[in-house]
């Protein structure tokens, strides 16, 4: 569905509706599970997420499985382990990682996709080149004047993160995201920082229990628009 499509829709489709309604889960019912169709579109809503420059600094397991899910579970049981049931009762389970650097060689991939993808139509290569300038330009502030380079990647991944919970509200998907994780235990399950990353969030989603979800029935609670909003 495009974008006009969706406007078309409105008032119907209220995006805030969405926003307002969704909740951190804090049980999930494990007997509920995500529909193969709804699972293809999590995996969009993962790899369409925007970030900054396009740079995608990011890497995600999947579980859905009973043993996927158990050794996930590993990072909780330390420090955590109240957040266990929420990860081995969900439908699946996604673990949101961060590249640990981001080399030439990661920004000339990146790079190729978007040709095959066809965002370099008119002047290809005069397109491909200054989207590379552009991008690099960034790369080598954060990591050359600013000296936050991880921090900047870790932010686009927050960012998907941030799209991924409104994402899976529209599909009446319910989501619990967790810091509560130990990333040195769950990259070294996956062997992620093998692979040029690191673990950040770990988002439990499914479906809650009715029965055992408090959060389910407790109203929103934000700060008041005067406290949180400049109008000018």
């Amino acid at each position: 569905m495009t974008i006009q499509n969706i406007n078309t829709l409105a008032p119907a489709f209220d995006i805030t509706h969405f926003s307002k309604n969704r909740h951190t889960t804090k049980a999930f019912d494990p007997s509920k599970k995500i529909s193969d169709e709804n699972v293809k579109k999590i995996k969009e809503l993962l790899r369409f997420s925007p970030s900054s420059t396009n740079a995608q600094p990011w890497h995600f397991i999947l579980a859905s499985t009973e043993e996927g899910k158990e050794r996930i579970a590993k990072a909780t049981d330390r420090l955590f382990p109240f957040n266990r049931n929420s990860i081995v009762n969900a439908s699946h389970v996604v673990v949101f990682s961060s590249r640990l650097s981001i080399e030439e060689e990661f920004l000339q991939k990146v790079l190729v996709q978007e040709e095959k993808d066809g965002r370099f139509a008119g002047d290809p290569e005069t397109f491909k080149s200054q989207m590379h300038a552009g991008r690099s330009l960034f790369v080598n502030i954060h990591k050359q004047d600013y000296k936050d380079v991880q921090h900047w990647m870790d932010k686009q991944v927050y960012l998907n993160i941030g799209q991924f919970l409104l994402g899976v509200a529209t599909l009446g998907i319910d989501a619990t995201p967790m810091e509560g994780i130990e990333a040195k235990v769950l990259d070294k399950e996956f062997g992620l920082r093998e692979k040029g990353y690191s673990s950040l969030v770990v988002v439990p989603v499914g479906y809650h229990d009715t029965k055992a979800d408090f959060n389910a029935t407790l109203p929103k609670s934000r700060l008041p628009y005067s406290e949180i909003l400049t109008e000018v």
